[in-house]
């Protein structure tokens, strides 16, 4: 039986499962992408994963990375790869350290410590490059981007074996393209993520909209997380296809949430929404 029930959107195709409640827990995977955002409790049906990318190490976001590592191994799978922010490595070593001395064995782990500007390979072709939030000391988020090659334009009319030819002379006929697939936020106040041009123009945003009322404004700053009111003129902002709001408070209603969100956003921006808990909505 899964150990959670998990929210499921279908999303320009890809297949984003998780479940995100402020305080509570959050987890976000794209299975197809072979990514894990941040990995909360660690639900059982995403332990095949074979790539957690954690934003910061508060325990809703990361409780479960020990679960993770250790029934990876259970399954008979090799180490995950866990990337990170480097004030979290030692903590997470030792939290390891202490899992193994209870329960009499080694749990094997891939630790990687990532900073703005890194960029990993995830699969062939694919990679995620880590940009800053504002939360913890040293919190991050990442862009999963696909790497394509275009041919020039001035060898475009050319037929297959005058390319070939060119090849073998050695001339490089085509260029690298980016295609900035998803961007995670994790847990952050308000930085005008619109000049990040990989953000700006993933085709899903998942970002944070924890704080909706307007006497909470006091609460989101004191957090470091977003209120409606710094979402809102952002996301309008930004060229995303799709955007996932994450991290709702448990002080606002899915339904709620809802209609200050069509309230705030123009018609185009509000249809471009999906509340990753909203159960009304399974698409």
């Amino acid at each position: 039986m899964p150990s959670h029930k998990l929210a499921h959107k279908t999303i320009d195709e890809l297949e984003i499962v998780g479940y995100s409640v402020a305080g509570e827990e959050t987890v976000v995977a794209v299975g197809q992408l072979d990514v894990c955002f941040d990995i909360g409790k660690a639900p059982d049906q995403l332990i095949s994963i074979n790539h957690v990318l954690l934003t910061h190490g508060h325990i809703d976001h990361a409780a479960g990375i020990a679960y993770y590592l250790s029934h990876r191994k259970f399954c008979g799978l090799p180490p995950g790869v866990v990337l990170t922010p480097p004030s979290t490595i030692e903590p997470i070593r030792q939290i390891l350290d202490g899992w193994n001395r209870l329960d009499g064995g080694r749990v094997p782990a891939r630790l990687v410590p990532v900073c703005p500007g890194d960029e990993i390979p995830i699969k062939p072709n694919l990679f995620t490059r880590v940009f800053p939030t504002k939360h913890t000391q040293d919190a991050v988020g990442y862009c999963v981007i696909e790497k394509r090659k275009k041919l020039k334009r001035e060898y475009r009319g050319l037929t297959g074996p005058q390319l070939v030819e060119l090849k073998k002379q050695g001339i490089a006929i085509d260029v690298p393209i980016e295609i900035p697939l998803v961007s995670y936020l994790g847990d952050t106040q308000y930085v005008d993520f619109s000049q990040l041009d990989y953000v700006s123009n993933s085709r899903i945003l998942i970002a944070e909209c924890t704080f909706f009322a307007d006497e909470h404004t006091g609460r989101a700053d004191a957090g470091r997380h977003m209120h409606i009111d710094e979402f809102a003129p952002l996301v309008e902002r930004m060229n995303n296809r799709h955007i996932v709001i994450t991290h709702l408070s448990r002080r606002t209603h899915v339904g709620q949430a809802k209609k200050m969100l069509r309230e705030a956003l123009s018609e185009a921006t509000f249809n471009k929404i999906t509340l990753l808990m909203d159960r009304q909505n399974h698409r």
